[in-house]
């Protein structure tokens, strides 16, 4: 049904795997993934990526977060979320499951923002009055993909260190020494990049394959490095 499917044609048939992602009712273990700051988790007794919509729901997801963590049970959404310190986390939820689900995650510190996804629209705008967090109830993945977005773009914008150094001021060690570590590491990461000498189609080729092997299963993003290796010239470097 694509950018408009609904949630009531989310199938509920017997689960099992057609592609590399993990439906579970346990917690994942370890994962390869791009080092964000946030991941998304999605909470769905009714999860079957058998069913085209599921895949479509799936594939539209991961064009706003890569990470995408499944799960059909509450007990095992909980149990990963405790176990995540360093990333900000979105669930989206069914408002079968939300309920119970909001009263365990709502005051978990990494948790950023809670969405709902779910027909039943007007009965569970009552509830979610009292939870901050949650933004809104949706019966169409796409206008949670553009909540999501907006979300994602402001805690990476938080997630951006910020350093002064006034122009009358002496650059001396301790000023520097008072710098944030990250604003360092980035001036000194920018200057090595921009001193290397590198053979220019190698590194493409470097990058290109170490980008495939996190999206191996995320075909937007493959596209994009497709595009990448194709059309990319260094007057414009900016990708």
């Amino acid at each position: 049904m694509g950018a408009q499917q609904s949630k009531k044609n989310v199938s509920s048939k017997t689960s099992s795997e057609t592609t590399n992602i993990t439906i579970t009712t346990t917690v994942p273990s370890t994962r390869q993934r791009i080092a964000h700051n946030y991941l998304l988790v999605w909470v769905d007794a009714s999860i079957d990526l058998t069913n085209k919509d599921c895949q479509n729901t799936l594939t539209q997801l991961r064009t706003v977060v890569n990470d995408v963590i499944m799960f059909n049970q509450s007990d095992a959404c909980i149990q990963f979320l405790n176990q995540t310190n360093d990333e900000q986390a979105f669930v989206i939820t069914s408002g079968s499951l939300g309920q119970d689900l909001v009263h365990e995650i709502h005051g978990m510190s990494t948790l950023d923002a809670i969405y709902i996804f779910c027909d039943k629209v007007s009965y569970h705008k009552q509830w979610i009055k009292n939870w901050k967090k949650i933004k809104g109830v949706h019966n169409d993945i796409k206008d949670i993909c553009d909540a999501l977005r907006e979300d994602v773009k402001q805690v990476n914008q938080d997630s951006i260190p910020i350093s002064f150094v006034t122009t009358t001021e002496a650059v001396s060690t301790e000023n520097l020494n008072q710098l944030e570590p990250n604003y360092m590491y980035t001036q000194i990461f920018k200057d090595i990049l921009l001193e290397m000498e590198h053979d220019h189609e190698q590194a493409i080729k470097i990058l290109s394959v170490h980008c495939c092997q996190f999206y191996s299963d995320n075909m937007t993003e493959l596209n994009i490095i497709d595009e990448f290796k194709r059309d990319y010239r260094r007057e414009q470097a900016i990708w």
